[in-house]
């Protein structure tokens, strides 16, 4: 019997991982009320009945007091039901975004006159216990739906363990500015530049021939290998400190070829190495 609590930051992407667990067959029930939780969990999760999958949608709501849903949680799994907590959660800068761009109320706007700001660090504080002791967190701030579902499948149909670690491998150009939520960045403009090869100027990282462009020099393969060690050194760490996105941001000028060349053998050398998610964009490749 497999028991999945579903709950997050209102916008981070909860109803959309509800559906993907749906479609793997999950046995979905989203948003009942919290004093029906233990009740509904000690009906429906027989290990000898038919249902074998539960995934349960819990988030904040003005009329209900979402310390109840913890307590109810922690005494289920007192009582020896097993279960696994997946939290959604994204920046306050996206939220926010999503908010306006839906022209939705905060749930915690609802009976309070507040701005949306506010319900956002509100519901944090709330929100804080359970995200403790989540057993998957998927920041969706860069994360793309398709990248979000890959790693759902890896866990939920693959049975692969995953440590909550988001790896984003993103590609740009310094004329545009360093990516703002960059942990790490690296500086690929040493390498022989497409840019100024006329067959290759209107082309992209994408594009075998610009790869195949710089990658004929060898100093390409020496970054790459060095890159490559130094994060794999660097990983483990993150993971112990509890970190759960890493942003790599590879510039070159432009952000049309060097940066997306290495950015995409980088994504190519890491995919399916560790326990942790990849996430492969170009943000200036347009």
């Amino acid at each position: 019997m497999r028991f999945v609590v579903v709950t997050g930051m209102s916008g981070g992407g909860k109803r959309t991982a509800m559906k993907m667990l749906e479609d793997m067959g999950f046995y979905c029930v989203d948003n009942l009320p919290v004093l029906l939780i233990e009740k509904f969990v000690e009906l429906i999760c027989d290990p000898n009945g038919e249902i074998q999958k539960v995934a349960l949608g819990l988030d904040v709501r003005a009329d209900q007091n979402f310390a109840v849903a913890k307590e109810s949680l922690d005494k289920l799994q007192n009582n020896g039901y097993s279960c696994e907590i997946i939290f959604m959660d994204a920046s306050d800068e996206t939220l926010i975004k999503r908010y306006k761009e839906t022209r939705r109320l905060h749930p915690l706007q609802t009976s309070k006159n507040i701005r949306i700001e506010d319900g956002i660090r509100m519901e944090r504080e709330i929100l804080a216990p359970i995200k403790a002791e989540a057993d998957y967190i998927f920041d969706t701030s860069h994360l793309l739906v398709r990248n979000l579902k890959e790693e759902m499948d890896r866990i939920f149909v693959g049975d692969k363990s995953y440590n909550s670690l988001m790896v984003n491998i993103v590609s740009f150009g310094f004329k545009n500015g360093i990516p703002s939520d960059a942990d790490l960045v690296f500086d690929v403009r040493f390498l022989p530049n497409p840019f100024y090869i006329d067959e290759l100027k209107y082309l992209t990282g994408n594009d075998k021939p610009v790869q195949d462009y710089v990658m004929q020099s060898g100093d390409a393969e020496v970054f790459l290998d060095k890159l490559e060690d130094m994060l794999e050194f660097l990983i483990p760490g993150y993971v112990n400190e509890g970190k759960y996105q890493l942003v790599i941001a590879i510039g070159c000028t432009g952000g049309h070829h060097r940066s997306v060349t290495l950015a995409n053998k980088l994504y190519e050398r890491m995919k399916d190495k560790g326990d942790y998610g990849l996430n492969l964009s170009h943000r200036d490749i347009k």
